[in-house]
């Protein structure tokens, strides 16, 4: 019985996705690489405006494919490609954010990676997992991203502190240290509640290690390491040494500049940042490694280039993905818009190689953590935001707050 229920069911998929494929009008084979075409690409962001350029140089070396690069914004990116990919009308390419694969993947709206064009072994770990979903590859890594220390030197020799805290315990010294021997108004810059609190939560969580989803994508999330990071992170709102309000919007760099807030953990993009608007900080400043508590850990974040299941153009996208995952697409990359190359390769030569502050990320991305691709991992990185902002504004122990979450995320994995 449970074997004839079984053909019916996979009879059932093939009849649906046959017709998906006629309403998509895509039915047919591929057209192949070298054929006259016009390639579909979406992207998000400042990705989507730079990715143009780079389409117009690819189309110096394949005149026959026009790569047709529509941006789109991320707080509008997850509801275009759900519409979309009901309608049968993906593009060919996508930029995925890792947020979001695990869902897209789960429909079989994405076409698994080539594994023989595209080497696990030739990107960052954390990266290649980001694009992996129940144990098979659907998106080929494009950039990285994790977040380290940023803290003021000048500000930390008024506070009689050498160089960065190297542990958690450090830090929380430090940041009382800059508060009453350098009169800065907070310690550290977290994020105390509302959307994507977690992310600034996350380095205390895997440096204690702790986990939202363990590897086989089971929650984790009240374990007694969690519980003992998200105590450490309330203690900074508890004893004033960060701001309890959370301000949409809130741009740190220019209380950073202003010795308002001596530290905070942020991304390779912040570098740049500093760099142009507060050239007058040049000398001020540095990047360390998150402080280590059982480990140095910190988040992976960053996106994944997939083709759809439905494109008829699936050999020219995978020249296209070619040639922007490549270690010379990687750093061309980096040059024109400073995300952080997945290839490792890309970081051996020219202005990735020499830099100091660069150095840095290189080292965190190679023990961060991503989280494993789920299809509801919108909805359940918010009910830990949600346990963030409870213990941040004194509503909930640690343990309590968690065990909530804990709750409310086996419901959605379930």
């Amino acid at each position: 019985m449970h074997h004839a229920a079984r053909t019916t069911s996979l009879a059932l998929v093939v009849a649906s996705a046959l017709t998906l494929t006629a309403c998509g009008g895509s039915g047919g084979a591929d057209v192949g690489a070298e054929a006259k075409q016009t390639l579909t690409v979406w992207a998000m962001g400042t990705e989507g405006e730079k990715l143009a350029d780079v389409a117009k140089t690819y189309k110096k070396a394949h005149p026959n494919v026009t790569v047709k690069v529509t941006p789109v914004g991320w707080d509008v990116a997850h509801q275009k490609l759900v519409a979309a990919a009901a309608a049968g009308k993906l593009p060919d390419v996508m930029q995925m954010g890792s947020s979001f694969l695990g869902e897209f993947a789960d429909m079989g709206a994405l076409e698994p990676v080539d594994t023989k064009a595209f080497k696990q072994d030739d990107f960052f770990p954390a990266a290649w997992d980001q694009g992996t979903y129940d144990g098979k590859s659907y998106g080929v890594p494009w950039y990285v991203d994790t977040r380290v220390l940023f803290y003021r030197t000048d500000l930390a020799k008024k506070a009689g502190l050498k160089g960065a805290p190297a542990t958690m315990a450090d830090l929380r010294k430090a940041a009382e240290a800059y508060q009453d021997k350098a009169g800065t108004k907070w310690g550290l810059h977290i994020q105390p509640s509302g959307l994507d609190a977690v992310q600034s939560f996350y380095p205390f969580l895997y440096s204690a290690g702790g986990a939202v989803l363990d590897d086989s994508g089971k929650p984790v999330v009240n374990s007694p390491d969690a519980v003992k990071a998200l105590e450490k992170y309330g203690s900074y709102y508890a004893k004033g040494l960060s701001d309890k309000t959370f301000r949409p919007g809130y741009d740190v760099m220019k209380d950073f500049n202003r010795g308002a807030v001596p530290m905070f953990l942020g991304g390779p993009w912040q570098v740049g940042l500093l760099n142009d608007n507060y050239p007058g900080l040049k000398g001020k400043w540095a990047v360390a490694a998150v402080p280590a508590d059982k480990a140095s850990v910190s988040s992976a974040g960053g996106s994944s280039l997939a083709i759809s299941a439905d494109s008829t153009h699936k050999a020219a996208a995978k020249d296209f993905i070619s040639y922007l995952a490549d270690a010379k697409g990687q750093a061309d990359w980096y040059e024109r818009t400073k995300d952080l190359p997945a290839n490792t390769k890309a970081w051996e030569t020219g202005e990735l190689a020499g830099d100091a502050n660069m150095k840095v990320f290189r080292k965190q991305m190679e023990t961060a953590m991503a989280l494993p691709a789920q299809p509801k991992l919108t909805e359940i990185t918010s009910k830990v935001d949600d346990a963030i902002g409870s213990v941040t504004q004194g509503k909930s122990s640690a343990k309590a707050a968690l065990d909530k979450a804990q709750s409310a995320i086996e419901s959605l994995v379930g």
